[in-house]
């Protein structure tokens, strides 16, 4: 049962949240920003659940396009899908009513996003934007909510309302800052939808499912390598910046096994063959870069 459940939202796949989770928690602890753990992890809770709600609304949904079987009964697996979706939802309001209403209207912006991701007239996944959108909620929105819930208020903006007005004030450092340390994870969770829907190129045709790499053909696999790229600049602005630690440019060496993984993608661009080069170029770069801020925090 529990494997079959696992199976159905694709548990393996909740790397792109877990890892850019902790590494913003890496970076709170680096900065000597007293972390609220309570908050931290109901943000943690609902964030996860409604990671493996978004998987099994699309497994739901091309199943019963393609007519392939789920590891439950379609019955079972609506009913699965809207306990995950209501205890996420659940956990999103305490953590709102703990926190604030600029933490609810995010909060309610990615639990909209999320679910048009899949279902709707027209889902985000089919469209030339999904990788950006996959991107900027992996990769900013998650450090975004979990920075903002561990930081002084006003820190990146400050929200304030009355029945007249609404008035919106960014810190512009800050919320730099912020961007570049999104980089890292925007640009790796990309890439994956990004190698998926390369590798999907030709059957998506055939299904008038037009993604990204329809519109730019070629160009596609050099936008792949150009993201990893832009990840270990990143890392040194950040460095040069003094974001993080001169030890997270020791991340500047995965582009050996990085490199020899682009290279495989460049070859061959087969689902069953080569789309895994993005699952572990991601697991290297966000696990050293996790890893080394950690070890910052010690030293």
């Amino acid at each position: 049962m529990l494997s079959r459940f696992f199976n159905f939202v694709e548990i393996r796949t909740k790397i792109t949240s877990t890892f850019t989770f902790f590494m913003t928690i890496g970076l709170l602890l680096y900065q000597k920003q007293e972390v609220n753990w309570k908050l931290s992890f109901l943000f943690f809770v609902s964030m996860f659940l409604f990671d493996l709600t978004t998987t099994a609304i699309n497994n739901y949904i091309d199943t019963k396009d393609n007519e392939q079987k789920l590891p439950f009964g379609r019955k079972t697996a609506l009913v699965l899908i809207y306990v995950l979706l209501g205890v996420s939802i659940l956990t999103g309001l305490i953590l709102a009513m703990l926190s604030d209403v600029v933490i609810l209207i995010i909060g309610g912006i990615c639990f909209l996003c999320g679910i048009l991701y899949t279902y709707g007239p027209v889902p985000i996944s089919r469209m030339p934007l999904g990788e950006v959108i996959s991107g900027a909620f992996y990769g900013i929105m998650i450090p975004f909510i979990l920075l903002y819930l561990n930081t002084p208020s006003g820190t990146y903006l400050l929200l304030e309302y009355n029945l007249e007005t609404v008035r919106i004030t960014l810190q512009i450092v800050p919320i730099l800052q912020l961007l570049l340390f999104s980089v890292i994870p925007f640009c790796v969770t990309a890439n994956i939808m990004l190698a998926n829907n390369i590798c999907d190129l030709k059957k998506d045709i055939l299904v008038k499912r037009h993604t990204l790499p329809y519109y730019i053909g070629d160009r596609a696999l050099l936008l792949f390598a150009f993201g990893y790229y832009l990840t270990y600049f990143a890392t040194v602005a950040m460095v040069i910046l003094k974001i993080l630690s001169p030890l997270c440019l020791l991340n500047l060496f995965t582009i050996i096994p990085v490199q020899k993984n682009i290279n495989a993608f460049f070859k061959k661009q087969e689902k069953a063959a080569t789309f895994i080069v993005a699952i572990k170029n991601f697991i290297i770069i966000m696990g050293t870069t996790t890893v080394l801020i950690f070890i910052s925090t010690l030293i």
